[in-house]
């Protein structure tokens, strides 16, 4: 199963974990971590890593010549709440990383790349509950504008090229070993530090925001899953719905309060509750079960007692 890999934006949420899961399955040697800043401690010392802009064509073509790469991860990219403060900035990191990638696909110099999409991509046009994999879109936030051209430029690639990228439409993502990164799906990390720390919460959303959301572990576990499956398998080359369940401030504050009957949660709207309202309430994910076998195994109840057992340990 040896293979050279190259993570661009190793040292964020989604990044940190899947380079350490990578590296645990392939060998740290094997897993080059990188980022416009050097990561945890964990991060660094388990592999090699390298300072690397992922909008720099040249910087990123001279790593995977060096290391001989084979598959990439694009794990680099502005959040939505952060997106919305830089718009220009955001779209220009969100795509142009994504062009270097594909075109280095396309000149056959790595064999296979992972890009993350979002959903994002949905808009307020778009259906609400178990919105389908394929339907309108139309999103309305800068981080849904630079996700959906970019779902359509991997098709693209795919069809015209042949480059074999793959992608899930992540949903909020949940995990007690990274701190959350500037998307609006953040309070659901959020609120189990106040929980442990104050016994209360203020909510940046409303309290019946339903969102879709996934705990980490099922988010890398479909990664894996999706970058081992044969090509001949998945009929999407855009991005895949990926589902695991569904909840509000208000479910996640009465799961908390199970553990911590005190726990109090108050709710006070911002910016983020008008992105919110566009997205997604339930997603359906029947093509990726479907094509390569993909389910969840985290729901909220697990979930919060898996960040309620893990945080006080963090530290944070």
């Amino acid at each position: 199963m040896q293979k050279s890999i190259l993570i661009l934006g190793a040292c964020g949420q989604i990044g940190t974990e899947l380079t350490l899961a990578l590296r645990e399955r392939y060998g740290n040697d094997q897993v080059v971590a990188s980022d416009i800043r050097e990561g945890s401690e964990s991060l660094m010392n388990s592999g090699p890593f390298e300072l690397l802009d992922a909008t720099n064509y040249e910087a990123i073509e001279d790593v995977v010549m060096y290391h001989e790469i084979e598959e990439v991860y694009l794990m680099a990219a502005m959040l939505s709440a952060t997106s919305e403060k830089f718009p220009e900035r955001a779209w220009n990191l969100n795509m142009n990383s994504l062009f270097n990638v594909l075109n280095l696909a396309k000149e056959n110099k790595i064999e296979k790349i992972f890009w993350p999409s979002s959903i994002a991509v949905f808009g307020p046009n778009s259906p609400k509950d178990n919105t389908p994999q394929s339907t309108v879109m139309e999103p309305s936030t800068v981080y849904g504008i630079s996700k959906q051209s970019g779902e359509r430029w991997c098709s693209y690639y795919y069809h015209k090229f042949g480059v074999d990228i793959r992608s899930v439409r992540y949903p909020g993502l949940i995990s007690w070993k990274t701190l959350p990164g500037g998307g609006t799906t953040d309070y659901a990390i959020e609120i189990f530090h106040e929980a442990l720390n104050k016994g209360s919460y203020t909510c940046f959303l409303n309290e019946d925001a339903k969102l879709p959301m996934m705990f980490m572990d099922d988010a890398i576990r479909a990664t894996i899953k999706l970058m081992d499956c044969d090509p001949g398998q998945l009929t999407v080359r855009s991005s895949y719905n990926l589902s695991a369940m569904s909840f509000s401030p208000a479910d996640i504050g009465a799961s908390i309060k199970k553990h911590i009957p005190n726990f109090k949660i108050s709710y006070s709207p911002d910016f983020r509750q008008e992105i919110a309202e566009t997205w997604p309430r339930s997603i359906d994910d029947t093509k990726a079960k479907e094509d390569w076998g993909w389910e969840p195994q985290f729901n909220l109840e697990n979930t919060t007692a898996e960040m309620l057992k893990n945080l006080p340990s963090q530290n944070f």
